[in-house]
């Protein structure tokens, strides 16, 4: 792509630290919404709003829908709906100050994914990730009143299904139009959630403007709005820059947690959630590091 075709490095960045912010407060708004609503229920109608939306956006293109794209969709789709469903399910389980943290595990369960799948090596810096996470993790069960509870321990599936998703995304999508894509994912999420709401029983709810809201916001802000910006200009970094732009999630959800939730941890359970923030940052900010000692090094050996 030629150079003046990029865009500037300040709109990327905060275009994708955006992203983030959408992110965590679907954390937020999903806490709210799923006081009134069933958490299957929220997640069906969640993401047939998205869909509606999409699908929307994407009718001049529809015509270009095949059966390649139709299938890969349908792949991912499954890993994205599987995703939320656990999502919603620890989000009713524990606070958003904890399931934010504990989400983010998903960086580390790609290399080891990845390892067990095909054999990529997991390196140094992921195995000390992984030990600081295990050490925040026994801390978080230890502190508070509730230690590790159900929430949390939905929440850590839900970061294994989050990686899921990434890896079917790397794996499986080529160069697929990402509106029909994201349509057909939004689709399969929504037609998962609606077997879940079949499949389990359904408590009487009632559905406020409040709800209502909570389930707007998250069908445009982190479902519709945030694929556009991700698949738009995360192309433009490396995924270790990505990644550590998208540690910047459970900052938010701690913050809205803190000033709208009013929730507080034991001074054990912030020491496990840094710990396990820790996990994640430093072994990427160390990918970071290599990374621009290797382009250094390239562009040096150029000039020689």
């Amino acid at each position: 792509m030629p150079t003046q075709a990029l865009p500037k490095q300040r709109r990327i960045l905060f275009f994708l630290v955006l992203t983030t912010f959408f992110w965590g407060g679907s954390f937020l708004f999903t806490k709210i919404g799923l006081r009134e609503v069933p958490p299957p229920l929220f997640v069906l109608l969640r993401f047939s709003l998205a869909t509606l939306i999409m699908g929307l956006v994407c009718l001049p293109r529809l015509s270009q829908l095949d059966r390649v794209t139709l299938k890969r969709g349908v792949l991912v789709g499954t890993a994205l709906g599987v995703t939320n469903l656990t999502f919603v399910f620890g989000i009713q389980g524990t606070s958003i100050s904890r399931a934010g943290v504990i989400n983010n595990l998903f960086v580390l369960f790609i290399p080891l994914i990845a390892r067990a799948l095909w054999r990529d090596r997991i390196g140094g810096t992921n195995l000390l990730g992984i030990l600081l996470a295990g050490l925040g993790i026994g801390l978080l069960a230890t502190g508070g009143g509730a230690g590790f509870n159900r929430g949390d321990l939905i929440s850590t599936l839900c970061a294994f299904f989050i990686a899921i998703h990434i890896l079917s995304v790397s794996k499986v999508l080529k160069d697929e139009d990402v509106y029909l894509v994201s349509l057909v994912q939004f689709g399969m999420a929504s037609l998962l959630a609606g077997t879940a709401v079949a499949l389990l029983p359904t408590p009487a709810f009632t559905l406020s403007l409040q709800g209502i809201g909570s389930i707007v916001y998250c069908a445009i802000f982190p479902t519709v709005f945030c694929f556009t910006l991700q698949n738009t200009y995360q192309r433009y970094v490396t995924p270790t820059q990505a990644g550590l732009i998208y540690t910047l999630d459970p900052v938010w959800s701690l913050l809205a947690g803190f000033a709208v939730l009013g929730e507080r941890l034991a001074p054990r359970e912030w020491l496990g959630c840094g710990l396990i923030f820790s996990a994640v940052a430093i072994p990427l900010l160390i990918r970071f590091v290599m990374e621009r000692r290797l382009v250094s090094r390239y562009l040096g050996g150029g000039r020689g």
